[in-house]
């Protein structure tokens, strides 16, 4: 019975293994913005970092109130570094987040402080 536990674990750990590294490639630069900016963004957009090709709209139809989370699918995994704009819904004012290395980072909390114009982020 022993040997069967173990051989029941071991093969767990391979597959979890397996799976965390299919999912690692899979979307390698896919990325959640979590809105802590004190505003509803209502577009979103990601360019090469230091390009001034914004391109389409990420965000859709919807908005991203504060304090809310989205998963942004991203796949140009050989340009990692890009920078952020957001549209602010209220005033329709952008601010932008540069150089961040979409391949390294996971989640990414954007702060305002529109009074300062101060821009900060919290990667991980």
């Amino acid at each position: 019975m022993i040997s069967t536990f173990k051989s029941l674990a071991l093969s767990a750990l391979l597959f979890a293994g397996a799976t965390a590294s299919v999912t690692a490639y899979a979307g390698a630069a896919d990325f959640s913005l979590v809105n802590r900016t004190g505003y509803s963004i209502s577009e979103v957009y990601i360019s090469a970092a230091n390009k001034d090709a914004w391109g389409k709209d990420r965000m859709g139809d919807g908005t991203l109130d504060n304090g809310k989370a989205k998963l942004f699918r991203f796949s140009d995994a050989a340009n990692c570094v890009q920078d952020i704009k957001v549209v602010f819904e209220d005033d329709s004012s952008e601010v932008v987040w540069e150089d961040i290395d979409l391949c390294e980072v996971h989640k990414i909390t954007p702060r305002y402080n529109r009074k300062t114009r101060v821009v900060s982020a919290e990667t991980e």
